[in-house]
């Protein structure tokens, strides 16, 4: 009787090595492969360029794999109990880093039925790492790009979205990484702001930038990024005009694009009862959201509905009922937002949306209620976090101090502690060596 042999891989960008653990597998038996889900994989490193039926299909035709399955952790057990096999098989790279604890998992279990861990000396001049970091450099497509958003809300507990308004923004949220509860974390994708894009431009947040004048931002980020981004565009206009702004943001490459349900002159939603803002009635919102829908052409493209009851104080019961409505019409995701620093509103909606509907992405501004951390924010049934206009905020501050300090000191001396060093800005951007 032939042996088990269990080898579990992510399998998106095959190379020799793959290659060569797999052919020194099918040495020892029949060849069960685990492929990493894409939820698995964005536990521990970036989601994969490929989708999993992508990566299994490949792996499938591979010669000498036998099979291949669905691992749905970073953990090997559950699959290696249920196959119990004689031999399991993977690289030596395993003994250091992020995948130490699942190497002495798996050979703990093993030894509970004589099974025995197979290391195969890793393949050098090659990897997996190297590799993303080359397509990275060279880009993405727009339907990949498009596409990302999608899969990211399926695979990770909570998507960090960072506001950007320019292509150096962009860049920063692109290339941003730091070591938080002991492992990498970084951006998931931009957020396109109406607020910060006619900030940058010195004009009132008022629908007063053009589309044209917006998509072409847009672009400038997206000729040095390869991450997904959600569109703010406020009411989303007419309706007619609307079912054009999805074609034109889709054919972009944008993943989603934000409407609220306001009419009239557009008044950020932070002033609340402040000024006046009129809520638009739930049939003339609902059939934008479905007018919208049907105008777009993949399925990737998705229409987040922004509901403003708990902003405007209509009630949370209204909010609800909204949702509700807004998710029938078509919408793909729900934006919840709320002007009080308090986090109590966005709680009591979480919990009362999320008894009724497990499944519809729900996403939140917490530009007021940023006291919550993604960890509560995950707890409550958050899908998706935008931190909004941060980064122009940011940089307004440290320009005009810097500005002050030349004017009053008569140079830009004292104004250097102030300012990147013009080699760390040449070397940051791509291309510039």
């Amino acid at each position: 009787m032939s042996k088990k042999v269990y080898v579990g891989m992510s399998a998106d960008l095959m190379h020799p090595g793959h290659i060569n653990i797999l052919k020194e597998a099918s040495k020892l038996g029949e060849v069960t492969v685990g492929l990493l889900t894409d939820k698995a994989i964005a536990s521990y490193k970036r989601l994969p360029f490929m989708s999993f039926e992508q990566r299994k299909e490949v792996v499938e035709n591979i010669k000498g794999v036998t099979k291949v399955i669905a691992q749905d952790t970073l953990d090997y057990r559950p699959n290696l109990k249920e196959i119990k096999p004689d031999f399991v098989v993977h690289g030596d790279d395993w003994r250091e880093g992020v995948q130490i604890k699942t190497r002495q998992q798996v050979m703990d279990i093993l030894s509970s039925w004589g099974g025995e861990l197979i290391e195969i000396a890793y393949t050098h001049g090659i990897s997996s790492t190297h590799l993303n970091k080359s397509l990275a450099e060279i880009g993405t497509t727009v339907d990949v790009r498009r596409a990302r958003l999608r899969r990211l809300i399926h695979a990770k507990p909570i998507v960090r979205i960072l506001e950007a308004h320019n292509a150096l923004s962009a860049l920063i949220a692109e290339n941003t990484v730091v070591e938080r509860n002991s492992e990498n974390v970084s951006f998931d994708g931009v957020w396109s702001s109406s607020l910060t894009d006619s900030t940058a431009k010195g004009k009132p947040d008022i629908e007063a930038i053009d589309m044209t004048s917006r998509i072409n931002a847009v672009n400038d980020m997206f000729e040095v990024t390869t991450k997904p981004m959600i569109f703010d565009a406020d009411t989303g206009g007419k309706t007619e005009h609307f079912e054009f702004t999805v074609r034109s943001l889709e054919r972009a490459g944008v993943s989603a694009v934000v409407i609220e349900d306001k009419t009239g002159l557009k008044k950020n939603s932070l002033f609340g009862n402040d000024v006046k803002q009129t809520q638009d009635s739930v049939e003339n919102f609902c059939d934008k959201i479905a007018r919208g829908k049907a105008a777009q052409l993949s399925d990737d493209f998705m229409i987040v509905a922004r509901i403003e009851s708990l902003i405007l104080e209509a009630g949370m019961d209204d909010a609800l009922n909204r949702a509700e409505a807004y998710i029938k019409a078509g919408a793909d995701a729900i934006m919840i937002h709320s002007r009080h620093k308090d986090p109590t509103e966005i709680m009591e909606f979480m919990q009362k949306f999320r008894a009724k509907d497990q499944n519809t992405p729900v996403v939140v501004v917490p530009t007021s209620f940023n006291a919550v951390t993604v960890e509560e924010f995950i707890d409550m049934g958050v899908n998706v976090v935008v931190t909004a206009n941060h980064m122009l905020r940011a940089a307004y501050p440290a320009m005009l101090k810097v500005a002050r300090s030349v004017l009053e000191n008569g140079r830009s001396l004292e104004a250097e502690p102030d300012c990147m060093p013009i080699k760390e800005i040449l070397e940051f951007i791509p291309g510039t060596k």
